[in-house]
């Protein structure tokens, strides 16, 4: 499973990156693959994995906002857990034929 997800804290700040750290650093420490982007994080993983690390993460945040926006988004095709930098692999090759 390819997982992208943001976890945004209402706090009436606007630079968020020292709470982006905070997650990024239990993202890290989970083992599973990843990539930061600018809007979110993708992580690819089992399922239960996944599911459970993005949790972990919600509630993190939760200990520094009283309101938290996560959002995730899902592509789920099966046992293949090699497919996050294949797909973009796959687009590249295709854009320079």
């Amino acid at each position: 499973m390819i997982a992208e997800f943001s976890i945004v804290p209402i706090t009436g700040e606007e630079s968020l990156s020292r709470y982006i750290a905070i997650v990024l650093k239990q993202v890290k420490e989970s083992g599973l693959n990843y990539q930061l982007t600018p809007m979110g994080t993708i992580v690819e993983g089992e399922c239960h994995e996944v599911f459970a690390l993005i949790e972990k993460c919600h509630v993190t945040m939760k200990n520094h906002a009283n309101r938290v926006l996560t959002r995730i988004s899902i592509d789920d095709r099966g046992e293949d857990l090699s497919r996050m930098h294949r797909k973009v692999e796959s687009v590249l090759e295709k854009l320079y034929e």
